[in-house]
């Protein structure tokens, strides 16, 4: 099973730069998008209006999860095979106003779509971000005694060790690498026991899946690791490849200021 996390930074702008067109070569079983930054009643009057199902790739079950505003945040899940129930939000007003978290059930398996607040716009967005780490990881602690196992993707707006950004020393106090947010992550793994999938694959440094749009960040590879696959430990051991496609070499691949980044996984969705 390969699972695709992608930040698109706007759904109808990826699309406009060749995602759908991409996407449709690609090998993958489940995608999780986050930031698609539209109302489902705008995306099926571009449809509309092209006569085509441009938000909607063939061979895939289409699920989104819209912010309120338009234009803001915005999640969605496409699954080659259709989830037996599909969960919007998991309480939490600012996930569930923003489209922040959208869950896929199948039988013993959830995936999630999670895009977790940046706080980079100043300290009321901070703010905002931490009460959403204290609701989500109480959230977390739940899903563990549940009985199911979780893959959960998406642009984490935080980066764990100094290995996954390129300018971790004049970041440290900046929001995506405070101590408060590494110290949290550090929960996650060391106490409620979730596994970052990747980095039981790939322990290489310069791994990046997001890039500041000022100067030659992205040619220049000077990243941010923010988009992960985060899973339950009974997964750890199906984990078995991870790419990036990190359109440095191939910049036709660049559909948004993140990457997408695969999973290959030694499992089969029923």
């Amino acid at each position: 099973m390969r699972i695709m996390t992608f930040n698109c930074n706007g759904i109808r702008a990826a699309e406009r730069k060749g995602y759908f067109a991409w996407l449709a070569n690609q090998d993958v079983d489940l995608v999780c998008l986050q930031e698609t930054k539209a109302q489902q009643a705008q995306l099926l009057a571009l449809e509309a209006k092209a006569g085509k199902a441009l938000f909607h790739p063939e061979g895939f079950d289409c699920h989104y999860f819209d912010a309120v505003k338009k234009g803001y945040a915005g999640t969605a899940i496409f699954c080659r095979q259709p989830p037996l129930r599909v969960q919007h939000g998991f309480g939490c007003e600012i996930a569930d106003s923003e489209g922040r978290y959208l869950q896929a059930d199948y039988e013993s398996l959830s995936v999630v779509s999670l895009y977790l607040p940046s706080g980079s716009a100043g300290e009321e967005r901070q703010r905002r971000k931490f009460a959403f780490m204290d609701a989500f990881i109480e959230h977390l602690r739940e899903l563990r005694t549940s009985g199911r196992e979780f893959i959960i993707c998406g642009d984490w707006n935080i980066c764990h060790r100094p290995i996954d950004l390129k300018n971790w020393r004049s970041n440290q106090n900046n929001s995506g690498f405070l101590p408060e947010e590494r110290a949290w992550l550090d929960r996650l793994y060391d106490e409620v026991g979730y596994v970052d999938a990747f980095r039981l694959v790939d322990a290489g440094e310069g791994r990046y899946t997001w890039w500041s749009q000022r100067g030659a960040a992205r040619a220049n590879n000077v990243g941010w690791r923010l988009d992960l696959q985060v899973v339950t430990p009974g997964l750890a051991d199906s984990v078995r490849s991870a790419e990036i496609v990190d359109g440095i070499e191939n910049s036709s691949e660049n559909f948004s200021d993140h990457a997408p980044v695969t999973l290959e996984y030694d499992l089969q969705i029923a």
